[in-house]
């Protein structure tokens, strides 16, 4: 190739740029022009036909169909959903129920208050090779008691605490949030800055408050007082959902049709605002499980003779050096459990949010992968 001659073309998978043309940076930028505008069109075209692929999927099915059907996609939350399941269904069999006057027992031969003969020396007797549970397979205190039935029974109250923590939350923030969001104005003013109020103070300091007049009255008052204080974040979002809703079509067309200003808030705006709550009340509940843990290691929680999983690991803290078996279960109960819920609202937002790109199911992803190996001539 001399230097006046043009570039005949390049091989399929050259460099285009060992072929730039010698005449200057003018031949060399209509080249790159010409090699990112091929690229554009590629990936343009590949696009559409995976979001033609991805309709295809989901036609015919309703909005919850579809949601329903974007979860069940998402590995990790289903992961570990069915490891928070498996987790709640051994915690309530194993050591049974003890709540609101109610006492099932379960299969487990130990209860959680109760002292037994030491056995293996107070260390777990549980073993993986041959695979033996033993007398004690989490090991026993200095007194005897079954750390697998304390364990158990902390699980069990750990949950009852963050569900109505989330649910508490999730309905005083989805209430205030929708009223500040529609009414706007004074009320909005108002509502947010009583929201500011609970924000500028740390959410542990308020908790300690509340824990320390709620000591003695039980695991489910505590839980409701707890609940009291973690919707401000979920208030702020549903208002600023709220107020993009507000001005659509669907809501003047109700306003004109006579309903009232909380129907139009409860039964047209709130359901289009089901994702936003969905992942928040997931997300709260995670963090719930630290902050009843974080109490209860104060020992502002749960209180003796009940437990959680909080309340244990202060009650067995002096013991970490001589005994760390006591802190092992706990802590990694309190590791999965806020971790699987995490998960869990990863998937929730990822189904709700239209903007995520959605997993396509081996099919699809085999039609999408014929699209993207045809050549650029082909797809055009």
């Amino acid at each position: 190739m001399t230097g006046t001659e043009e570039p005949q073309g390049t091989e399929p998978g050259a460099n285009p740029f060992d072929e730039l043309p010698l005449g200057g940076s003018a031949g060399a930028e209509q080249v790159l022009a010409e090699v990112e505008t091929t690229k554009a069109e590629s990936g343009s075209q590949l696009e559409r036909a995976e979001n033609a692929i991805e309709l295809k999927e989901v036609e015919g099915l309703s909005q919850s169909g579809i949601v329903f059907r974007r979860f069940t996609r998402h590995q990790g939350a289903m992961i570990s959903l069915a490891v928070l399941l498996l987790i709640v269904i051994l915690s309530f069999s194993s050591v049974g129920i003890d709540a609101l006057g109610l006492h099932i027992h379960g299969w487990w031969k130990y209860d959680y208050i109760s002292a037994n003969p030491i056995v293996n020396d107070t260390h777990p007797t549980l073993t993986l090779w041959p695979f033996s549970l033993g007398a004690h397979p989490f090991g026993q205190d200095e007194v005897g008691t079954d750390i697998f039935a304390e364990v158990m029974r902390g699980i069990q109250q750990s949950i009852m605490i963050i569900f109505v923590i989330g649910i508490v939350s999730t309905v005083i923030g989805a209430v205030i949030g929708a009223v500040a969001g529609y009414f706007g104005g004074v009320v909005d003013a108002l509502l947010m800055r009583v929201t500011d109020l609970f924000i500028i103070v740390p959410a542990l300091v308020l908790a300690a408050i509340v824990g320390h007049y709620a000591v003695g009255a039980g695991s489910f008052v505590l839980a409701l007082l707890l609940g009291l204080l973690s919707w401000t974040s979920l208030a702020r979002l549903v208002r600023g959902e709220v107020l993009a809703l507000r001005s659509r079509e669907f809501v003047e067309a109700a306003k004109v049709a006579g309903a009232g200003d909380f129907r139009i808030m409860f039964k047209h705006i709130l359901p289009n605002t089901a994702g936003v709550i969905i992942v928040s009340m997931t997300l709260t509940m995670a963090a719930a499980i630290l902050l009843e843990a974080a109490l209860s290691y104060l020992g502002l929680g749960v209180q003796a003779p009940d437990v959680s999983l909080g309340s244990l690991m202060n009650l067995y803290d002096s013991a970490f050096q001589t005994r760390p078996w006591l802190f092992w279960w706990t802590g990694a109960f309190i590791i999965v459990i806020a971790l699987t819920i995490n998960f869990i609202g990863d998937g929730l937002r990822d189904a709700f949010d239209p903007r995520q790109r959605r997993m396509l199911n081996a099919k699809a992803r085999k039609a999408a992968s014929a699209v993207r190996e045809k050549p650029a001539g082909a797809r055009a």
